[in-house]
Formats: C-alpha cells, structure tokens, sequence
C-alpha cells in the first residue's frame, strides 16, 4: 500500500506539473500581452515598461516559467515601486482588476462553490443509488420501467431548464423557499441548507440519472454471478445477500465516477452558480473571462486540474479498498 501511495502521489506530481506547462503556455504565451491588459486602456510607455518590470515579462520564456512555479511551490516577489510585495505559496498572482491576490479570491469563493458541489453529491448519489438498487431488484417491472423512464429524462433536461423551473415553482408560485442567496454553513446551518435546496436539487437531477444506470446495471450483474447462487443455496437471507454483496458489486463502478464528479461539480458549476445566483467559483470564472483577468483564469483552471487528480487519486484508494479483486499496482 506505502508503494501505492508513493506512486500515485508521483504521478499526480508529474500531471499536475505537465497541466502548469500546458495553461502557462496557453494563457501566458499567447499573442497578447499581458502587461497591456494589466495597464489598460491609455496606457503610456512609460507606464507600460513599468508593468513589464513588475511582472518579469522581460526576461526570457525559460525565466518566466520558473518564477511561476517558484510563486506555486514557495512563493515569489513582486516589485510594488520602491518596494516588494511577497505573494505567499502557492501564489497566482494578483488580479488584474482588483490588485487583490489570486489565491485570496479563490479562498473567499471555495466554500461556496464546496457547499455546492458536496450538497449535490450527497443527493446525487441517495436519489440514483436507492433509484438504482429498486430498478435493478425489481426487473422488468412497473417499478424498473418507471425508473428507466426518469433516467431518461434526467440524462435529457439540461441543468438550467432545471433550475429555471424550480425556482419559478418553488419561489414563485408556491412560496415555499426563498430565492436563493448564499448563507455560511457557520452563520446558520437552516438557512444555508434551505437556500441551497433548489440548486443541489438542479444539479442532482442528471448526475442522480446516471448514478441510478449505473447501480442497476451492477446490481443486475452481481446478483447473476457463481457467489450469489451460492449463498442462497446456502441458505443466507435475501436480505444480507442484497445489501453485503449486490450492492457492494455496484458501487465499485460509482466510486470513480462519484470521486470525479464532485471536483467537477465545483469547479464547473458556472451556469448554475450563475442563474441561482452564488458567489463561488463558477461565478468568479465568467467575470474574470469578461473582464480578460488572466491570472483568475489561470487560478480557476489549476484549482480544476488538482481537483481533479487528487479525485482521482482517492477513488483509487477507495475501488481497492471496496473490491478486493483490485490489485494495487
């Protein structure tokens, strides 16, 4: 298991440094400058000569790179006029618009975007797997039929027909919730949970479909496999053997899926963080892309890419630890 560890945590290292290489280049090297978005508009040249100073783009492309992993792994410095600002680890710069540092932001925002993204899991995965396990025992059924028709539908409304519907039925005609407004779990655990319903719930729909196909498929086929005939020629309870081993047997594919899909909730909620209104990440995002704040986008798709593979990295771990077939090579 050590050797497992210390090979994945290498691997993520090696990926996370090639995906530093590739948005460095995409966003950094491009043909325009970043120094005339910094300035803006009636920018001198003297002014702009100032600004290729602070942000080290007169030295070579070789330099540069180091610097911006310099500032990821220990932090940099950054002239502030006859002074120097220290941009603690891992540093992303500072904002074109607001002069205020990147990871600062992307702090402020995380929760939200975190409360969003775990909410909507936790309801994905009751919804699809209980859906699933019903759908699966009960083959070829009214109830199997009922449920493959809802995954259908899950799989084809999109996210922002979805929450446009819910907030017209439940903040409009029925009065039940309020319009959504982002309330710190710390602050009050009610109103943080009731003004996140509707976009868990948006959010919920499709991944719950998918979770809901995936669980029926793998109950079906581990209740047809040697074992299962086995125990029940042994005798064992229906029961224990549904919920030891068929459901077991159907989790093990949902665990890659549910790891990946909970960084990708929270750092690609954009329309939703949008139309309900929540100031996380997704809607830090757009106004960066209007506003061309490189260095937001820039920290937006890092933050992405480590979530993503640390994501990965943990459903390893837990698919060895659920099927025990699985070898850890």
């Amino acid at each position: 298991m050590i050797g497992y560890l210390v090979r994945r945590v290498a691997g993520a290292v090696l990926v996370l440094f090639g995906l530093a290489v590739i948005v460095y280049a995409l966003f950094y090297l491009a043909p325009s400058d970043p120094a005339i978005l910094t300035c803006g508009r009636g920018c001198t040249p003297e002014r702009l000569a100032e600004v290729h100073a602070a942000m080290g783009l007169d030295d070579s492309v070789l330099v540069q790179f180091q610097h911006f992993l310099q500032g990821l792994v220990v932090g940099r410095d950054y002239p502030a006029g006859p002074q120097v600002r220290h941009c603690p680890a891992p540093c992303l710069g500072y904002s074109f618009e607001t002069d205020q540092p990147v990871t600062a932001l992307l702090a402020d925002r995380l929760p939200v975007s975190a409360s969003l993204a775990i909410g909507a899991e936790i309801l994905s995965l009751i919804v699809g797997i209980g859906a699933g396990m019903l759908s699966g025992l009960r083959r070829f059924r009214i109830l199997d039929r009922l449920v493959n028709t809802l995954v259908l539908a899950g799989y084809a409304v999109p996210v922002f027909l979805v929450g446009l519907l819910l907030l017209l039925v439940f903040c409009v005609y029925l009065q039940w919730l309020p319009f959504p407004s982002y309330v710190p779990l710390s602050t009050d655990p009610v109103a943080w949970a009731s003004n996140l319903l509707l976009p868990w719930t948006a959010l919920a729909v499709i991944q719950s479909a998918a979770y809901a196909r995936l669980t029926r498929a793998g109950v079906r086929e581990t209740l047809s496999e040697d074992h299962i005939r086995t125990a029940r020629a042994y005798g064992i309870p229906e029961r224990r053997i549904v919920w030891r081993r068929a459901l077991r047997g159907a989790l093990v594919p949902l665990v890659t899926l549910a790891a990946i899909d909970i960084a990708a909730i929270m750092t690609s909620a954009v329309l939703t963080e949008t139309m309900f209104g929540l100031p996380g990440v997704g809607q830090l995002l757009v106004g960066a892309v209007n506003q061309v704040d490189l260095p937001v986008v820039v920290g937006v798709t890092l933050l992405t890419g480590f979530l993503i593979v640390v994501a990965n990295a943990l459903a390893d771990l837990v698919h060895a630890a659920i099927d025990p077939r699985v070898q850890l090579r």
